[in-house]
């Protein structure tokens, strides 16, 4: 019996031990979840991590708010069946955010062949766990001879995946994982989604190309075939560390699709946003309303996007743009309706290993509703800074201030806006 009970002992700190080892080693052509991922792009083509076999690295992400924002509307009132006024702004004030979390898992199958898999814990939309998608990272053909072109040059990735349009979404806070963006909050309009397909980049002295194709919709499906129509991706752009102290990374993005059942381009992050139940109304819950504070603009018939992304970073200066017009329309619309989108970053890291930083954003949308017809407007500044503790734990300050412009007066945005304190604390590894 005792010489059960050592190997189990034994068995048992090996298991411990390469758990520990799973979660601290890095894996090849793939982007930390720590501080060393702010400014990563695509992973690039640098193969800096031997392959040893089949690996398993575990990590995660969690994101704390508290919340202090208040905001007001001019609004004419309208009663719904049960004589409640759908205009009347729900009562907030300071208060405690639901902590969010993400599970990632990421696997060495083969030499140059990675698996991800990020599995949302806790979101403001479900209460539930569910997988936000996975694919396969392909920059080595090993099991075809590993040919040095494809090693040198390409990256393929197939499966359900967030999708390579624009810049932004590098950038931006997805559910637990709030590490890479120095706001609190994301863009109004939040370019993010995920579907089923495939992309293929092209990578050469800092010139990049990309080229992706998906079923255009965040779930697949075999129904409504005649509707359902492929969407199709490309980037190209240059980015390239010209000097010790200077990075230029310049790209232009296209998505486009003819068909969909519901395209969820601007409605595809079901984690939600972090202003939470700000210009909603009484009867509204942070689950349901899980969009507080961004806009869709409901393009989801048929829709055709571009966006331009200059990045500068001089020393600790960084200027980050996104410059996009959206195009398209719902099923139940006759012609294409046009969107907007501005937003400039504005970000100075300093202190040993960057662990400061201060940052400035304003983020401006414009176009016509649904419906209307109506020209309207949103504007939004954030203004912050974060530290970060460690390369694992950053806390950010945020002051936040958005405004809704001519919307009409039975829309319960009419002269809406809302102001106030972010405080949020992240965890990544």
């Amino acid at each position: 019996m005792k010489k059960y009970l050592i190997a189990a002992a034994f068995a048992a700190g090996s298991f411990t031990a390469a758990f520990s080892q799973g979660l601290e080693r890095d894996v090849q052509y793939w982007r930390p979840y720590d501080q060393r991922g702010i400014n990563i792009f695509e992973t690039g083509k640098l193969d800096t991590v031997p392959f040893e076999g089949v690996k398993v690295r575990i990590g995660g992400n969690f994101a704390q708010q508290f919340q202090s924002i208040s905001h007001e509307n001019t609004a004419d009132a309208v009663l719904n069946a049960d004589g409640v006024n759908v205009n009347e702004l729900v009562d907030i004030g300071f208060g405690s955010n639901l902590a969010t979390a993400n599970l990632n898992i990421d696997v060495e199958l083969l030499d140059g062949v990675r698996l991800n898999l990020i599995t949302y814990l806790s979101s403001r939309h479900h209460p539930e766990s569910w997988v936000k998608g996975g694919y396969l990272q392909i920059d080595k053909l090993s099991f075809l001879g590993n040919p040095e072109w494809f090693e040198q040059y390409f990256t393929l990735r197939v499966g359900h995946m967030e999708i390579n349009y624009g810049d932004a979404h590098f950038r931006r806070t997805d559910n637990g994982n709030a590490l890479f963006n120095p706001f609190v909050g994301n863009y109004i309009m939040d370019a993010f989604t995920t579907e089923v397909g495939g992309d293929l980049t092209f990578h050469s002295n800092g010139f990049l190309v990309v080229g992706g194709i998906t079923g255009g919709e965040i779930q697949g499906g075999v129904t409504n075939p005649d509707k359902r129509k492929l969407s199709l991706i490309g980037k190209v752009g240059y980015d390239k560390q010209l000097s010790s102290d200077f990075r230029l990374r310049l790209t232009g993005s296209m998505y486009t699709t003819s068909g969909s059942s519901r395209n969820t381009l601007y409605g595809g992050d079901r984690g939600g946003s972090r202003y939470y139940l700000v210009m909603e109304n009484t009867l509204a819950s942070t689950s349901s309303n899980f969009t507080s504070g961004r806009f869709n603009p409901g393009l989801t018939d048929n829709i055709t996007a571009m966006v331009f992304n200059p990045f500068v970073k001089y020393k600790g200066l960084e200027f980050f743009a996104n410059i996009e017009q959206a195009k398209g329309k719902a099923s139940s619309e006759t012609e294409d309706r046009k969107w907007n989108q501005v937003g400039a970053d504005l970000v100075y890291r300093f202190g040993t290993a960057e662990k400061f930083y201060v940052a400035g954003r304003y983020n401006q949308v414009n176009g016509e509703l649904a419906g209307s017809g109506l020209d309207v407007s949103i504007d939004r500044v954030q203004v912050g800074g974060g530290w970060f503790i460690s390369k694992n734990i950053l806390a950010k300050l945020e002051y936040v201030s958005q405004n809704y412009k001519d919307f009409a007066a039975t829309d319960i945005k009419n002269g809406g806006k809302f102001n106030g304190l972010m405080i949020e604390g992240v965890i990544g590894f």
